[in-house]
């Protein structure tokens, strides 16, 4: 039975598809929709659709466990991310992959073939706002086969939902999602492909394919993207988290980084020792082990895990303050691969206050799903992205209001540098960046080593400016002017360099971020005075601390200044520099348009000329 679709305000399109479906549902509440997700409570349902010439395909099973649904796709390459998988399918100003050009036709052929295919299914369709309401978000929909309504529930713990009787007269969806798993297989190779359609009236965005990666999440992540873009905004990609230590003091760190980043981690706890102690980094080398006790550790509020409005109705003072876009974060758990890794989180997943979603984790009907059980791509390979929905009510000491930012935080994922093998893992573990600097390299921002959660890339790789890039759907020089605009706007916002994974010969993972900000947390904000830093050997790193001591435990230096391992030496650490100063210029050269802004031309120019730091402080 259909339900009455008068209170909404259809385009014609969207109208006739409603009207010829099989059947339309509404979802009603949350657990309509968990209800849904497993084709009204089934044990194990696989979502499989007749395809032409494959028969029928299998695209994932969803089992029904106690403490919710574990989604688990057939195909490995479908449990992450494909980095390049965004086209545009309109003629608007763009520097992303038109889909003309890539596939030789107009997009327009495949609208009208993947609006006729979900006449001839049963549909789910639900209502949403794109971002905030409160900061000027959208009214949206998404139309999905119903088979696939585990994908549609993620979307709605990501971005919440309008429920069927909640939803007010007149209802007029600026921006609809539009999902056809099957044309991944009759169109695209088996290749998962977003295409962004932006028109005058409505943003339409087009997923087929079933992770929700690229779609209900980074692709809502666009449609905020191009909104800025037109109102002359930004929606970071970061985390943030405001720390707070016994003794009162406190700070706001936003985490920005491309994907793999830190992001997630720097709203989380550290991690110890079984017995109690601190492994702040490990040289396999040498079989060194950096430990330290640390009893009084802050308090956790989290702000934002991915996506943070830097929307102007919130703006006042020289901070930059910044909301929550999200209603709902998409957790990455492949660092937990044991019981009492992380105990908050083991708590909240195993006895959450609903039933949650669980993507690339085995479940068992009637069971309970252990976020350290990830699936396996193939024999003894765990899958590196193992993932859940988390709505962020959920989260203990949730901050719900705007805040300012005292430090804007950078994360990059370094891989291990030696003597007998250079590269670009070279720096300590906490650089300052005088702001031209931070700027540099949020135009850059490097995929870097082993990134968990897109499919690989060979090499060193940037996401693109903002670390965004892969969601925008227009230019890039526009965002690299809106990012500068916004530096030199907030004047008392401070900014650190944070590598995770790897420091050198040292073994390090996000330990290095999460003592970074209990320290930071204990100064209170992000000022260094000029002479507790040292300029860094490699300029891009921009100043060294001279000296890192928090509760009494002094961190070696060979950790703040990489060149002074022993493993390591300056003629290694000076290749590597070199490795990461020649790809900064690569990238840089792009930006060099006629659109850019005269200053930030100046920065880019001084970047690929090789000028000191001392220029970098004076030009922004």
């Amino acid at each position: 039975m259909k339900q009455n679709l008068e209170i909404f305000n259809l385009d014609e399109k969207l109208q006739d598809i409603l009207d010829a479906a099989l059947s339309l549902t509404i979802p009603e509440s949350r657990q309509h929709l968990l209800k849904l997700a497993t084709n009204d409570g089934r044990d194990t349902f696989e979502v499989a659709y007749e395809v032409d010439g494959k028969g029928l395909v299998q695209e994932a099973t969803v089992v029904s466990c106690q403490n919710g649904v574990a989604v688990n796709y057939n195909e490995s390459y479908m449990r992450r991310r494909e980095p390049d998988c965004m086209f545009i399918g309109d003629s608007k100003p763009t520097d992303k992959n038109n889909y003309k050009d890539r596939f030789g036709t107009d997009f327009d052929s495949i609208r009208n073939e993947t609006f006729e295919w979900l006449k001839q299914e049963d549909l789910i369709m639900m209502p949403f706002v794109s971002g905030d309401e409160k900061q000027g978000g959208d009214e949206s929909l998404i139309v999905a086969p119903k088979n696939a309504a585990f994908f549609v529930a993620g979307l709605a713990d990501l971005q919440g939902f309008i429920p069927y009787d909640e939803i007010r007269s007149g209802f007029t969806p600026k921006v609809v999602i539009y999902l056809a798993p099957t044309f991944r297989h009759t169109h695209f190779d088996g290749k998962q492909v977003v295409v962004h359609n932006r028109l005058d009236d409505v943003h339409e965005v087009f997923s087929f394919n079933l992770y929700p990666g690229p779609s209900a999440k980074k692709g809502i992540y666009g449609v905020l993207l191009t909104i800025g873009e037109r109102e002359k905004w930004l929606t970071a990609h970061a985390s943030s988290v405001k720390a707070v230590t016994n003794s009162g003091s406190e700070i706001v760190i936003m985490h920005e980084g491309a994907s793999g980043g830190g992001k997630s981690e720097m709203i989380e706890q550290i991690h110890r020792e079984d017995n109690g102690d601190i492994l702040l980094a490990y040289d396999e080398s040498t079989d060194q082990r950096v430990t330290l006790k640390l009893d009084d550790i802050a308090s956790l509020n989290p702000v934002t895990d991915d996506m943070a409005l830097c929307h102007p109705s919130i703006q006042k003072g020289k901070k930059l303050v910044i909301s929550d876009a999200e209603s709902g974060w998409f957790l990455r758990f492949n660092h937990i691969t044991e019981y009492g890794t992380s105990p908050e989180h083991e708590k909240l997943t195993i006895h959450p206050p609903e039933p949650l979603i669980f993507l690339n984790m085995q479940g068992v009907p009637g069971g309970r799903i252990l976020i350290w059980d990830h699936t396996y791509d193939e024999p003894g390979v765990r899958c590196p992205n193992p993932r859940v929905i988390m709505p962020r009510h959920f989260m203990k000491n949730v901050v719900n209001d705007p805040v300012e930012v005292e430090v804007r935080s950078f994360g990059v994922r370094m891989p291990k540098a030696t003597r007998e093998v250079p590269t670009y893992g070279v720096a300590g573990m906490l650089h300052v960046l005088p702001p031209a600097l931070a700027w540099i390299w949020r135009l850059v921002s490097p995929r870097g080593h082993a990134n968990p959660s897109i499919v690989e890339t060979q090499g060193m790789s940037s996401e693109g400016v903002g670390s965004y890039w892969p969601f925008a759907t227009g230019k890039r020089v526009t965002h690299a002017n809106l990012l500068l605009d916004q530096i030199r706007n907030t004047p008392e916002t401070r900014y650190v360099l944070i590598p995770n994974q790897n420091i050198g010969t040292y073994e390090i993972g996000f330990m290095g971020e999460w003592l970074d900000r209990e320290y930071l947390a204990r100064r209170g904000n992000g000022q260094f005075a000029q002479e507790e830093l040292v300029e860094a050997r490699c300029k891009t790193f921009g100043y060294a601390l001279k000296e890192f001591e928090i509760n009494g435990f002094k961190v070696p230096i060979e950790l703040l200044q990489t060149e002074l391992q022993e493993g390591l030496g300056i003629e290694a650490y000076d290749k590597g520099a070199e490795i990461l100063t020649n790809f900064f210029k690569k990238e840089l050269k792009q930006f060099l348009s006629p659109e850019l802004e005269e200053s930030g031309r100046k920065i880019i120019e001084a970047y690929l000329n090789d000028q000191p730091l001392s220029v970098f402080e004076k030009l922004l």
